[in-house]
């Protein structure tokens, strides 16, 4: 296995830095607009909330593949363009990303305690106050948990972009397995890599649940 990896070191690395550009991309815009998002739609339930749910409720019933398949072709095609199948994956990704996390934050919004803000507001704080240094701090306790686990599940879904042919590391794999056929070596290769970034997220994520995640109403 390490042969094949060192004699193939340029592709692997080629795909890996697609791949990794991708999920920049995914991740980045995923948190940066949920985020904002998800806090408006705890803040504004009907107005925001309601939409949120439903368009991420959408999202979350088409199978990820098909969601990419259908802004790959269908979408592109309908609006008489062409699109680099990377930005597509971007995009579709990022979409999903987006409404995932903002669901993230609007449950654990619904959910936090009043009685923290109740007691900040006879303390004579202002609103301002009260939700950067208490709302927000305890919401996004809660919130990053599940927040990491969404982010891992991005990086897994970005293989699918191989399959509009984009040139990420499973592409990559495919095409060196296609070459020299040593499926066992290749795909055992590729799930150490995935397992070595996955397992430490995972850890990290269950000792913030395990530390921050009780029930602050019972205290």
């Amino acid at each position: 296995m390490l042969k094949i990896l060192s004699e193939h070191a340029g592709e692997f690395a080629g795909g890996l830095r697609t791949t990794l550009v991708i999920c920049a991309w995914i991740w980045g815009l995923g948190i940066a607009l949920g985020t904002p998002l998800g806090v408006a739609a705890g803040r504004y339930r009907v107005l925001v909330g309601m939409p949120v749910r439903a368009i991420g409720l959408g999202l979350s019933g088409i199978p990820i593949i098909v969601w990419l398949f259908w802004l790959h072709y269908p979408a592109q095609y309908m609006l008489g363009i062409v699109v680099d199948p990377k930005l597509t994956a971007i995009v579709a990704l990022s979409t999903l990303n987006i409404f995932w996390v903002a669901d993230i934050w609007r449950r654990c919004y619904e959910d936090c305690p009043m009685q923290y803000q109740l007691v900040a507001k006879v303390s004579g704080l202002n609103p301002g106050t009260i939700a950067w240094r208490i709302t927000l701090p305890l919401v996004a306790r809660h919130a990053l948990p599940g927040i990491l686990i969404v982010q891992i599940n991005m990086l897994h879904a970005s293989l699918f972009a191989s399959f509009i042919s984009v040139d990420e590391l499973f592409r990559a794999a495919q095409r060196i397995n296609s070459q020299i056929y040593k499926p066992v070596e290749i795909y055992t290769a590729l799930a150490i890599f995935f397992l070595a970034v996955t397992i430490p997220v995972y850890l990290v994520a269950n000792q913030i649940q395990k530390r921050f995640g009780r029930d602050y109403s019972e205290t």
